[in-house]
């Protein structure tokens, strides 16, 4: 109520001068009611002139409340002036203060977040190694248990596959602070992740042909654009048909990769990069996460790597432009 009243003392100021105290001026001087007209000329001219003050004074407001395009802090009214201004300053000032601290609380919580999934993974993937190094040794002294231990390794395997998507997850949260762009050969990548995922090819009966030239060239960021083709191989041999080969050509700046198998439904193609959705075919296995492919999003769209996933008549093809970042060769 106080702030409503000493934001409309001068209309209150101008209704006493319009109604009380000119009415009276012009009787002395003359009759009233032969200067009607002469009252209500004076009338609009004080009413313009406290309109006019009142334009000037809130003006800041006005283009606080109409702007576009403007930044937390361009909400701040500096010399405020009006009282109805001074009490809305004050206000954005304490929403900002609330923001920030908000803000510094959350990244506080993903900073603490990031470092309890970063030891917790390194702490698991110690003793998952020791188990690893001892299904190889009991492969050796165990030759008729080879199958039983095949399985413990898949399993092994797994769990090994999880934990690293789950730590580039996290790390993914500082992309921009941890690229370095540089020439990266295409070819070298591929054959990287093709023997990481040797053994994974071998058991699900899918293998791969690659056709990049060795002088392939391209200016990215080499551990993510590696974590990028390690997913996209992984899905094309998890989802691809048994004895069949996930081909890995190079045309035109950009890299194709398919592998025959049950086509994507068309109506999940773009939900499939959301966080945790694991579509159709991931719910029937139950192995899927939902992670990769929203990495691969990510990771591509900070790269500024266009791509394209397209599924049909039984093929699904993952296609990433380099076309703008390829080296001269």
């Amino acid at each position: 109520m106080k702030l409503f009243l000493r934001d409309h003392v001068s209309f209150i100021i101008l209704y006493i001068i319009t109604m009380v105290c000119l009415p009276i001026v012009i009787h002395r001087l003359d009759d009233f009611n032969n200067h009607y007209a002469y009252f209500i000329f004076l009338a609009i001219i004080l009413l313009a002139i406290l309109l006019l003050f009142r334009f000037l004074r809130r003006k800041k407001m006005n283009a606080h409340l109409t702007g576009t395009g403007l930044g937390a802090g361009d909400f701040l009214i500096h010399h405020a002036l009006a009282p109805i201004e001074k009490a809305y300053a004050n206000q954005m000032r304490f929403i900002q203060s609330l923001f920030l601290s908000k803000e510094d609380e959350h990244k506080d919580f993903l900073h603490e977040q990031q470092l309890m999934i970063s030891q917790t993974v390194h702490q698991m993937k110690t003793p998952l190694s020791v188990i690893q190094l001892l299904i190889q040794t009991n492969q050796l002294k165990e030759p008729h248990l080879f199958l039983e231990w095949q399985k413990v390794k898949r399993e092994c395997d797994k769990v090994n596959f999880s934990l690293n998507q789950l730590l580039t997850y996290s790390r993914s949260s500082q992309l921009l602070a941890d690229l370095k762009i540089e020439p990266v050969s295409l070819k070298s990548i591929v054959q990287e992740v093709a023997n990481d995922l040797k053994d994974y090819f071998i058991e699900m009966e899918v293998y791969p042909k690659s056709t990049i030239d060795e002088n392939i060239f391209i200016y990215s960021d080499r551990k993510w654009l590696r974590v990028v083709i390690y997913q996209l191989l992984s899905n094309a041999v998890k989802y691809g048909d048994k004895k069949s080969f996930v081909l890995i050509c190079y045309e035109n700046g950009q890299l194709w990769i398919k592998n025959k198998g049950e086509a994507i439904p068309e109506s999940e193609i773009n939900r499939v990069f959301e966080l945790f959705y694991t579509g159709t075919k991931g719910r029937i296995q139950g192995e899927a996460t939902g992670i990769g492919l929203y990495l691969v999003k990510k990771i591509l769209t900070t790269l500024h790597h266009p791509y394209k996933l397209s599924s049909a008549h039984n093929e699904t093809t993952f296609m990433i432009d380099f076309s703008g970042s390829i080296d001269g060769y």
